[in-house]
């Protein structure tokens, strides 16, 4: 089993999934509707709308698409969890992820971990940035 986040955007799924590739690295590969079957089946204004996206780095994958109806609700209740082996790499994407965003902790030292942060980016996803002393078992 593998368990794999799944994030939903109001629109802007194609344009925070291309910032994440940038700062995370990894292979992105999307669908919009308009190039899938479901394209003759949906409005007009879903035609640009990401179907689905998903971001493999490394063994990791982390997915995402546009909410096709009215009901979207901003991110809650949770976050992407970042693991890094190294301080400097946990640095590099938090002030990557914080820019244009909100930091709710900083990123620093603490009792467990040589680096801990949390945020939410720029797209509304809430985010915790760590760096064990020790791996995480």
């Amino acid at each position: 089993m593998k368990i794999v986040t799944y994030l939903n955007f109001d629109k802007n799924c194609k344009e925070a999934f291309e910032f994440y590739a940038g700062v995370l690295g990894g292979k992105l590969t999307m669908q919009v509707v308009s190039e899938s079957p479901a394209a003759e089946h949906m409005a007009p204004e879903h035609q640009n709308s990401v179907m689905h996206a998903c971001l493999e780095v490394g063994e990791q994958v982390l997915m995402a698409s546009d909410t096709m109806n009215a009901t979207f609700k901003a991110p809650q209740g949770f976050s992407v969890s970042l693991q890094f082996e190294t301080p400097e790499e946990a640095e590099r994407v938090f002030a990557a992820l914080a820019e244009g965003g909100e930091v709710t902790m900083p990123l620093e030292k603490t009792f467990w971990a040589l680096r801990f942060g949390t945020l939410h980016d720029r797209f509304g996803i809430p985010w915790m940035i760590n760096c064990n002393e020790r791996e995480c078992t």
